[in-house]
């Protein structure tokens, strides 16, 4: 029988003092403290970094590594199948890709089109369902909270929802029972991988969706969202299944309108944005999806 292995505090304490890659492997659970010797070991004979050792010995990947130096440089991202979130959430799970880096340079036009300009609030919204702008808020609350924005996604979506299938907060309030005062703030979600990003999901799905967006509590409830957060950031009904989105749009005073490629009619993307400048909110820009 193997005798195991005994491993001082100081000899465990060791890739932490020598490098902070190993102590982060160490944290996350990449590798063991026994494991941790070996790599030790093999850095000091061959002179090369404790990542890449670590490697050579066949205990981490290359993605383990640049996921840790992600978290060395506070840019938070998860491997697939980690967080239990939608596999469609790119910006958490493949930020490296050409779709997100699109998706940080609309992250820095909103920047500068809007929320440099002392606005916090923003509506993403598109003409029908299914033309992705409730992917694109999810993904944009992503990419903006890993800037260390504090980020607030609200699903404002009270007809048919998806933030709660995306982040997978499946029956918590939500934004419905705080505007009926069946709830508080504390129904804000936390997203526990991403410091800087929250969720308000819808809550209860109410029998008077436009009626609650238009009371005046909801004016005073954005206010109180923006006082404790640099981005907030509505997803709301597609433009065809109603006028919620108008409700929306007063309070929140910016919208990005999201068209989809070979679908979207230019007309239609034009009304609605005319509608929206009616309402008193500026139309910050558009995007075109495809897919």
């Amino acid at each position: 029988m193997t005798q195991p292995a005994i491993v001082t505090s100081e000899q465990a304490e060791a890739p932490r003092r020598e490098s902070s890659i190993g102590g982060l492997l160490l944290d996350s659970g990449k590798i063991t403290p026994e494991n941790a010797e070996r790599v030790l070991r093999m850095q000091k004979e061959l002179g090369i970094r404790f990542g890449e050792a670590a490697i050579r010995l066949g205990l981490i990947t290359d993605a383990d590594i640049q996921q840790i130096l992600a978290r060395q440089f506070d840019y938070p991202y998860l491997q697939a199948g980690e967080g239990g979130y939608s596999e469609h959430l790119k910006a958490a799970y493949e930020p490296f890709s050409a779709q997100v880096e699109t998706l940080r340079a609309v992250r820095s036009q909103l920047m500068l089109r809007w929320f440099a300009r002392g606005h916090n609030s923003l509506m993403v919204a598109a003409v029908d369902s299914g033309d992705g702008a409730s992917l694109m808020a999810a993904n944009l609350a992503v990419v903006f909270s890993q800037l260390g924005e504090r980020t607030l996604l609200v699903d404002a979506n009270l007809r048919a929802p998806t933030q709660q299938d995306i982040f997978a907060l499946k029956g918590r309030q939500g934004l419905s029972d705080v505007l009926a005062g069946r709830a508080e703030l504390d129904a804000v979600a936390k997203i526990d991988h991403f410091l800087s990003l929250s969720v308000l999901s819808s809550g209860t799905l109410p029998p008077n969706p436009q009626e609650l967006l238009n009371r005046g509590m909801f004016g005073n409830l954005n206010t109180r969202l923006e006082a404790s957060h640099d981005v907030v950031l509505y997803d709301v009904p597609a433009w065809s299944s109603g006028s919620d989105a108008l409700a929306v749009a007063a309070r929140a005073k910016g919208v990005l309108l999201v068209a989809r490629k070979n679908k979207t009619r230019i007309d239609h993307i034009n009304a609605m944005a005319e509608k929206m400048t009616h309402s008193g909110a500026s139309v910050v820009g558009t995007v075109m999806v495809d897919f």
